[in-house]
């Protein structure tokens, strides 16, 4: 029947480390086979240029030819 997609929830909004924590996370997830990352606070708690920054860094790994599964 083949694999299930797994998507993934990004956490808790910490603060100034957000972005890193989403890149990270995002990267560890689609390397473990993911296909997808759960965002809430992180990007949409914040102004809006940030918030679009911290979502178009995780769209960015997804699109990433070069993260593949490891």
């Amino acid at each position: 029947m083949g694999r299930a997609g797994l998507i993934n929830s990004g956490g808790a909004s910490s603060g100034a480390s957000d972005m890193a924590e989403a890149v990270k996370t995002a990267v560890i997830n689609k390397r473990a086979g993911g296909m997808g990352l759960i965002s809430g606070r992180k990007a949409f708690q914040r102004p809006m240029k940030e918030g679009v920054g911290i979502l178009n860094a995780i769209q960015d790994i997804y699109l990433d030819k070069g993260v593949t599964i490891a």
